[in-house]
């Protein structure tokens, strides 16, 4: 079986960091850890091939020589996922499709692919594997439980030339403690964090370490600290180690601002080679907090957090949104004086749009004040609600 594994491309985005990408010489932000991940869970025996879109060119020969095309992507690929699996489809291939971008809108995609595989793929591949083998595969795939992630194998680097990225990855857990009304990931996966095990963070730290890379290492978690007993007690020390034989390699990831108010743990993460951190702060308006259910930053001095941070060596990057019900005109002025005060260096705004999945895109619907889909794209100007 010859499987063709597609990463379609990014528009231009704040994720892409297009033009900040090519002052750095790299072609792309972050390999396709999840394609990766796939790619590990299909049967060895497999001839497998992996295309990402953004460091290289589909070619004609690529999709001549597959079986069968897998894609995976986010919403904001929407429109080259499309293209993409178009020209697939024209050339007799079988598509599959899976990862958020489907979870969340897979009914778009009826004459693009073929068979979806829904949610995560830890539970669900195999099954797939063993009707695609016997020919006999079903329309859809849906796993009814969260991946157990202790199960979730080491991605294989070896398909990819990781000198196109500006950070390899790595990713802890999936989920996170918190629900707020305007995110999707508690949707995806859950409130409860669950984690990989220390030894399989040290087999992927090593597979890339083995695969030449010395640069940035981003851990993917949408929270890395959602469970902060096995972060403190398990992946920090570990990685501390790890850095006394390999580093100085650094570290950054995603997590929310209450980590400002442990000490112990930030001086930590520090030790560890964290020294960037990507927060959702979204507004400074409580009014406006406590609407969007964004408990975490309330109640609290979010200046002097992100100070404390940035004073322990970790430079503070920031989501902020605009657009709320609870909003005013001068609540542009007061982000921008927020930003400009905070020392925040890498501000993402965006308008605020209702992702599916989203108790926010629910309320909308019942309000009728929903206009189609969300793009996906935080800093587009775009929204899909009615203000």
């Amino acid at each position: 079986m010859n499987v063709l594994l597609i990463y379609p491309e990014f528009p231009e985005s704040f994720w892409s960091l297009t033009y900040t990408i090519e002052i750095c010489g790299r072609k792309s932000l972050l390999p396709p850890l999840g394609l990766l991940t796939v790619a590990a869970m299909l049967p060895g025996h497999w001839q497998k091939r992996v295309v990402d879109m953004n460091v290289q060119t589909l070619t004609d020969a690529d999709i001549a020589w597959a079986d069968v095309v897998f894609f995976s992507g986010m919403a904001v690929q929407r429109d080259s996922t499309r293209k993409t699996a178009r020209r697939c489809k024209a050339a007799g291939k079988t598509t599959v499709g899976g990862g958020p971008l489907f979870t969340g809108e897979y009914a778009l995609f009826n004459n693009e692919i073929d068979h979806f595989v829904l949610n995560e793929a830890e539970p669900t591949v195999a099954a797939f594997v063993a009707d695609l083998e016997a020919g006999q595969l079903k329309r859809l795939y849906r796993s009814r439980q969260y991946a157990d992630m202790t199960q979730s194998p080491c991605p294989l680097w070896n398909l990819i030339d990781l000198n196109n990225y500006f950070c390899a990855c790595i990713q802890y857990t999936r989920g996170c403690p918190y629900d707020c009304e305007f995110c999707n990931v508690t949707a995806l996966l859950g409130r409860k964090p669950r984690p990989k095990t220390t030894a399989q963070i040290i087999q992927e730290l090593n597979a890339i370490h083995a695969a030449g890379w010395r640069g940035r290492i981003f851990f993917v978690d949408d929270n890395l600290i959602g469970n902060r007993p096995r972060v403190k007690s398990e992946l920090l020390p570990i990685l501390i180690d790890w850095q006394k034989s390999h580093g100085p390699i650094p570290f950054c990831t995603q997590g929310t601002i209450n980590l400002a108010d442990d000490p112990a743990l930030t001086r930590q993460m520090a030790e560890a080679g964290f020294d960037m951190l990507f927060v959702g702060i979204e507004t400074i308006d409580t009014v406006a907090l406590d609407a969007c259910n964004k408990a975490q930053n309330k109640n609290r001095d979010i200046l002097e957090n992100v100070q404390t941070l940035q004073r322990a060596g970790i430079e503070v990057q920031a989501g902020f949104i605009v657009g709320f019900d609870q909003d005013t005109p001068e609540t542009f002025k007061r982000q921008v004086d927020f930003i400009q005060q905070s020392g925040i260096v890498t501000a993402m705004v965006g308008v605020l749009q209702a992702p599916p999945g989203t108790r926010l895109l629910q309320r909308m619907f019942a309000e009728g004040r929903l206009r189609g889909h969300s793009t996906g794209n935080n800093t587009d100007g775009s929204t899909n609600i009615e203000q």
